[in-house]
Order: C-alpha cells, then sequence, then structure tokens
C-alpha cells in the first residue's frame, strides 16, 4: 500500500473519528440491533436489515482510517522550507507568466484547491516534488496548458 501524507492536525481528526466510531459508533448500533431483535421476525424486520447495513459500513469506515492511520507518515505543512519542494512545502509560483498563486503540497486526504492545498499525487503536485526555485513546469489541465515558474519554497 502507497504511503499516506498526512500533517499531524490531520491524523488527530482522523484518529478522534476512528476512537468515536470504535466506542460510540459500535455500543450505538449494538444497541438499535438489540431493539430491533425484539420487533421479530428478522426475515421481515426492515429495521433490522437497516442497522446491519449501517453496522458494515461503519466497520468498512473504521477499518479504511485504520489502514489509512497505519500507513501515514507525518508531514510539517508549516515547516516545509529547503531547497526543493517537497511534501509540506509551501510554494509560491507565478502563473502563465502573471498570476501568482500559492499552494501547500500535501497528502492526497488533504487535498482542498480552494484553500490552497494540492495533492501530491496531483499533476501539479507531481511536476513540483523535487523542483527549485526559478525552475518552470508545464501541466495539462482541463483549460490547456499551464506553466508554473516557483517563486519561493517555504
Amino acid at each position: 500500500m502507497a504511503k499516506n501524507y498526512l500533517t499531524k492536525e490531520r491524523y488527530e481528526e482522523l484518529k478522534q473519528e476512528l476512537d468515536t466510531l470504535k466506542m460510540a459508533g459500535r455500543q450505538s448500533v449494538g444497541e438499535r440491533l438489540r431493539h430491533a431483535k425484539e420487533l421479530g421476525d428478522l426475515s421481515e424486520n426492515a429495521e433490522y436489515q437497516a442497522v446491519r447495513e449501517e453496522q458494515g459500513l461503519m466497520e468498512k469506515r473504521i477499518s479504511d482510517l485504520e489502514d489509512l492511520l497505519d500507513n501515514s507518515s507525518l508531514i510539517d505543512k508549516a515547516g516545509g522550507g529547503g531547497e526543493t519542494v517537497k511534501v509540506g512545502s509551501n510554494v509560491a509560483l507565478k502563473k502563465n507568466g502573471t498570476d501568482a498563486v500559492s499552494y501547500t503540497v500535501v497528502g492526497s486526504n488533504e487535498a482542498d484547491p480552494a484553500k490552497g492545498l494540492i495533492s501530491n499525487a496531483s499533476p501539479l503536485g507531481k511536476n513540483l516534488l523535487g523542483k527549485r526555485i526559478g525552475d518552470v513546469i508545464a501541466v495539462e489541465t482541463p483549460k490547456g496548458k499551464m506553466e508554473y515558474t516557483i517563486l519561493k519554497i517555504g
């Protein structure tokens, strides 16, 4: 399985969600299953079937979160710095020679381009990794080819 990159804050959020699902979520579903069983014939019990389906979805989410957290590397979003772009770097770019934009390269689980967080697996993120100030990269986008010049790495 590929390594996932998470900031400490996102790791803690996901860990909290996992803990909540394992404790309160399982307890709630268990109580609802007991109640549904008391209603009678399980083969025709829509409430029982709905709770079982919910239980399956919750257990899948628990499994997914455990895998994600077990295969994660923590990054320092604020302290990327350095000579080359890496996961955690904040990068100031000149887009198509005019517009200035700034992005932080994060793992795909935290990506939110509207907030300036781009995935290391995105076309732009992949092309930025390992580059230095002054490097120019070209990225094919739905709007056509975009050219970026790296102005600053923080």
